[in-house]
């Protein structure tokens, strides 16, 4: 049977989310803003997935706005915030590892002006908060830092940023909390997070179904124009299907938290161990202060992505890095940003567990990825042999071929 290790890049729906979901697919598919039995019916059911999305948060359900994932909350959070404060200032702070849902909504922010500060990271992704305080000024209005790296899954001590953040009137903090909702107990108020994001197919929730808190009295100014939905925030026809199958996922993610991290935990330590005793290989990421499932290395000398490659044709599903860039030539922004030279990024490899990842499974995959990456190096040996050699005779005195060309004498 194949083995799945990339659940940091979606995961399986959970039957319990489906089941949920299917009545809302079907004959209660009512506009959630319709005044008549069906439009009730299904705002019922929003209204339901609120109170328990904002449970598990921690917040109140008229802080949370559905979104259509982790990317369209990211945007409306950066964008917004940053768009409302205009007036007041215009510097925004980041970190240099941030998912590029939050790194290109920067970018984007440079085109109208707004000064982005892009804040370095440790050997192992971590931002200081010293340094968070250091770039606050009087025009600074927002925030930005991720609360755990989906690539190499270290964790930011965000409660600490927050800190530093509240001594400074206005500056608004927002975290992505994508990766992290599904193992890392989430309480917006113990953060001190203005704005948060999360996805529901981080946690066997339906793709394309995603959230932001938005602390109350906190402005942004929406994204998309349109109708009145979630309260003005977020305009168009929701999609309450996706938005109940995320609310019952994420209740049960928290349910199941206190049983299920400490177990990745330690089937992830014990398949990095073993992965490790090959030659040549570095973990990555933090490495006490990360998530529980995810297992990060580089294997310098090697390409990743032929080492997934030859992986997934053994039957092992995995990832170089974020799934967002997956098949590019682009190198790790996170891991550029940690220090690692390019040649070392290019042997990127990213294991993520999942809730449904069994110890045999684990097993399995570490004896495969130990046995394929051996055999990579035995093929880049060969192969770098074969290229010296060829260059040793292009260079070599004296070639037969060379000494011969063109000294025949013409014809009659």
């Amino acid at each position: 049977m194949p083995i799945y290790l990339d659940h940091a890049a979606t995961t399986p729906l959970r039957r319990e989310a489906l089941e949920a979901m299917l009545p809302y697919l079907t004959e209660h598919f009512g506009n959630a803003s319709s005044s008549h039995g069906f439009g009730r019916r299904a705002r019922a059911a929003l209204d339901e997935a609120h109170e328990i999305v904002a449970r598990a948060l921690g917040a109140m359900p008229r802080e949370v706005v559905f979104t259509s994932g982790g990317t369209e909350a990211n945007n409306l959070a950066v964008k917004g915030a940053a768009w409302a404060g205009k007036a007041r200032g215009h510097r925004v702070i980041t970190s240099s590892v941030e998912h590029h849902s939050v790194g290109h909504a920067m970018r984007y922010l440079e085109k109208f002006g707004f000064e982005i500060v892009e804040l370095p990271v440790d050997r192992y992704g971590r931002v200081d908060p010293d340094d968070v305080e250091a770039a606050i000024t009087p025009k600074t209005i927002l925030v930005s830092v991720m609360l755990a790296n989906n690539e190499v899954g270290t964790i930011q001590p965000i409660a600490e940023i927050a800190a530093r953040v509240r001594r400074h009137k206005g500056v608004l903090l927002h975290t992505d909390a994508v990766q992290a909702a599904p193992y890392l107990g989430i309480d917006v108020n113990a953060l001190d997070v203005d704005l948060l994001t999360i996805a529901a197919h981080k946690f066997e929730g339906p793709k394309g179904a995603g959230a932001l808190f938005v602390r109350h009295g906190t402005n942004i100014l929406a994204q998309q124009q349109g109708g009145a939905q979630e309260r003005y925030r977020r305009a168009g026809t929701e999609d309450v299907a996706g938005a109940v199958g995320m609310a019952v996922a994420l209740e049960l993610a928290v349910a199941e938290r206190a049983a299920t991290a400490p177990r990745m935990r330690g089937l992830r330590d014990s398949f990095a161990a073993t992965v490790r005793s090959s030659e040549g290989v570095q973990e990555t990421g933090h490495p006490g202060e990360r998530l529980p499932g995810i297992a990060s290395f580089v294997a310098p000398g090697l390409e990743g992505g032929a080492v997934t490659m030859a992986l997934d044709l053994g039957g092992l599903a995995c990832s170089t890095g974020s799934a967002c860039v997956s098949g590019s030539n682009e190198v790790s922004h996170v891991l550029s940003a940690m220090g690692y030279p390019e040649e070392e990024a290019r042997g990127a490899l990213r294991f993520s567990l999942g809730r449904t990842t069994t110890a045999a499974e684990i097993a399995e995959a570490a004896e495969m990825v130990v046995r394929t990456l051996a055999h990579q190096r035995e093929a880049a040996a060969v192969l770098r042999a074969q290229e010296m050699a060829a260059l040793v005779r292009a260079l070599a005195p004296g070639d037969a071929t060379a000494d011969h060309v063109g000294t025949e004498a013409p014809a009659g």
